[in-house]
């Protein structure tokens, strides 16, 4: 498995990848790796000749400076992970390597980066598509994975590659769930076990049981509904930031007519801040 530390290093590899005509799949990660990413990175395997990781904290999308300072570091099992799964390249670069000093350029994707996860977290949309624009630019896969797990997230990069051309093929893959429903993500471990094998299945659960009343009851006030489920949260232990059925394809406010929508909810537990979404489809 290669390492590369800076841009020259990893245009050096790369070009030797499309040298020999090998199609590359990209995963781009902020570290502290479990199932989750692994299975985006078996995913890439699957579609691509060569796979690359980035791993890269990147400051520019922490709105808050404490959750970027507590955030989980640990590259040396990163890397052993990654090893483990047969990776060709892991780029690894410093954040002067990343934002030298004097640039001011910044990518923002209109509309979808102001709404959910952008209204909770100001400016942090701006520093996910600043941060995989460039990377797009340096490793230039053909093919990029990402979790539907950040559903929103994962719209928000679609959009951006559509609009600034970048001709790289945008795969999805399924949210990677613990045994208990609890969708995986680095800020699991900042709970304890009680609220990790007990109460924070319930957000799932919630989710769940959204959809099986959007699905079977005509006429659902989706207001009150939201209204309702974040209020039995809250009185299990979670502080709800949001609970919302959305228009599945672009995110607007969900209405009677929409036939595929998705349910998305952010939760504070604890000192952990959980997000999940769910699929609906109704015929």
């Amino acid at each position: 498995m290669i390492q590369a530390h800076d841009k020259d290093e990893l245009r050096i590899v790369m070009r030797g990848f499309r040298a020999n005509a090998e199609t590359t799949a990209f995963v781009p990660t902020l570290g502290n790796l479990h199932d989750g990413h692994l299975s985006l990175v078996r995913k890439a395997k699957e579609v691509a000749d060569r796979v690359v990781v980035s791993i890269f904290l990147n400051p520019a999308q922490f709105d808050k400076p404490e959750d970027l300072a507590s955030y989980p570091k640990t590259l040396e099992n990163d890397l052993v992970l990654l090893k483990q799964e047969n990776v060709d390249l892991v780029f690894l670069p410093s954040s002067a390597e990343m934002y030298p000093e004097g640039g001011t350029t910044r990518v923002e994707v209109d509309g979808i980066s102001d709404i959910l996860e952008g209204d909770s977290r100001p400016g942090h949309f701006s520093g996910v598509a600043t941060i995989v624009a460039k990377l797009f630019n340096l490793v230039q896969p053909d093919i990029s994975i990402f979790g539907e797990k950040d559903y929103q997230q994962l719209m928000l990069i679609r959009r951006m590659a559509k609009d600034l051309d970048f001709g790289i093929e945008i795969i999805s893959a399924p949210t990677a769930r613990e045994k208990s429903g609890l969708a995986m993500s680095s800020r699991n471990n900042y709970l304890n076990k009680e609220q990790r094998e007990i109460v924070a299945p319930h957000l799932y659960e919630t989710l769940q049981e959204i959809k099986s009343q959007v699905i079977s009851t005509k006429a659902l006030n989706y207001s009150e509904l939201q209204k309702s489920v974040a209020e039995d949260l809250n009185k299990i232990g979670f502080k709800t930031d949001y609970i919302e059925i959305r228009n599945a394809a672009d995110l607007s406010i969900a209405t009677q007519s929409d036939n595929e929508l998705v349910v998305l909810a952010s939760a504070w537990l604890g000192k952990a801040r959980l997000i999940d979404n769910l699929r609906i489809s109704i015929n």
